[in-house]
């Protein structure tokens, strides 16, 4: 990288706003638990009711709910009501590329 990329660089680092800030760090919060990344990676795979996440994944009910609070309230997921069943799908190819390529960096030799 010569000396204009690392200036651009810097210039884009300072034009991100508070809001933006608060944003990319609360999705590398998401990230950043094991339960939800488990999450994530079943719903990039399909689609799910919370039962169907906890019974998949050993959680309790609650915690699968507590988890996937937290995830659609960031737009990490989404859901749809059929019934009385609420079925969730992931809501941003953004965060599923950004996953794979963690996943891929660990699996990395």
């Amino acid at each position: 990288m010569d000396g204009d990329e690392k200036g651009f660089e810097k210039a884009k680092i300072k034009s991100l706003n508070e809001e933006t800030l608060f944003i990319v760090s609360q999705t590398f919060k998401a990230l950043a638990d094991s339960t939800r990344i488990k999450i994530l990676y079943l719903l990039s795979q399909k689609e799910c009711s919370v039962n169907e996440i906890a019974e998949e994944l050993g959680l309790h009910q609650s915690t699968a709910s507590h988890q996937l609070s937290f995830l659609k309230n960031l737009r990490l997921v989404k859901f749809k009501r059929e019934g009385n069943t609420v079925y969730y799908s992931h809501d941003d190819q953004h965060i599923l590329d950004l996953l794979q390529q963690a996943i891929d960096h660990a699996c990395h030799n």
